[in-house]
């Protein structure tokens, strides 16, 4: 996992994948000047998130022109993008997508989508169903879509198959003040999450959050990276565009596993067949009600 990775906390067009794709081409340009090799960008940031209506005008299919073009500067550097896929079935998702030599390498459906408070995703999306490791040639990497986070299964999951690093894109909203400096409340309990996260699973934690405002919301920004330790390694603060480079490194990687090594002394099977038998037990209350 030795690779020069910049976050891209970028702002989007809403519904507009012309000018949103324009802007990744500028900011794949830049990196590639800048001696970076994997380009991360936030959740939905070819489409937009309030799409509502439009999610399915918006929504690309594997053939689609902007795939395509991102596929072909792959070429030169790996990219992360998020948009609304298309499926054959007629089903649409919350994708992230791994491009990488001229390819999309993996995509990531957003398994956990949110339908409380402002947000209505699962009205018009269609829920993942799996957390599948992305093989990078600069290591193991496991995709988290925002709410993804906040249930423990995806993580729990990356972690078992020791992936290097954790990459959340979010379309998180900025809300709540919190302290003397006026610091969100929403990015403080972002920062604890993924703390927590990097300190449970051993892995690098990437989060790219994205800035602007669609439908009267501000998204939170506060763009961050985590080390295999625990530690905060940088954050881009602020509301506005911006980008953040890290250096991420393997042996820092080894060292915090071999420190504390949470993965060799896990028993997953005693977790696996807990959870088994309380499947019976919640299915036979749900049949109940």
């Amino acid at each position: 996992m030795d690779c020069r990775v910049r976050l891209a906390q970028i702002d989007t067009h809403l519904g507009d994948i012309s000018a949103n794709l324009a802007v990744h081409l500028e900011h794949i340009d830049e990196a590639l000047k800048d001696g970076i090799q994997l380009l991360v960008f936030p959740e939905l940031s070819l489409t937009g998130y309030f799409l509502k209506d439009q999610t399915y005008e918006v929504a690309l299919s594997a053939d689609a022109e902007a795939l395509t073009v991102l596929a072909e500067r792959s070429k030169e550097i790996s990219i992360v993008a998020g948009y609304v896929e298309r499926k054959t079935d007629g089903r649409v998702y919350n994708a992230i997508a791994l491009f990488e030599d001229g390819r999309i390498k993996h995509i990531h459906r957003k398994v956990h989508l949110v339908s409380y408070g402002m947000f209505e995703e699962s009205r018009d999306l269609a829920a993942g169903e799996d957390f599948h490791t992305a093989f990078s040639k600069y290591g193991r990497i496991g995709f988290l879509t925002c709410e993804d986070a906040w249930h423990v299964d995806g993580a729990y999951l990356y972690f078992l198959d020791g992936v290097d690093a954790i990459v959340i894109c979010s379309a998180g909203p900025g809300r709540g003040v919190t302290g003397t400096e006026g610091e969100l409340s929403s990015n403080r309990t972002w920062r604890t999450l993924q703390d927590a996260l990097a300190l449970f699973f051993r892995s690098w934690i990437l989060y790219c959050n994205r800035v602007g405002w669609e439908d009267g919301v501000v998204f939170g920004g506060h763009s961050r990276v985590v080390d295999p330790h625990g530690a905060p390694v940088d954050e881009q603060l602020g509301l506005d565009p911006a980008t953040l480079d890290v250096s991420l490194s393997r042996a820092e990687l080894d060292r915090a596993r071999i420190q504390t090594p949470l993965r060799r002394d896990e028993r997953p099977w005693i977790f696996a067949k807990a959870l088994n038998d309380r499947l019976d037990t919640w299915v036979g209350q749900e049949e109940e009600e």
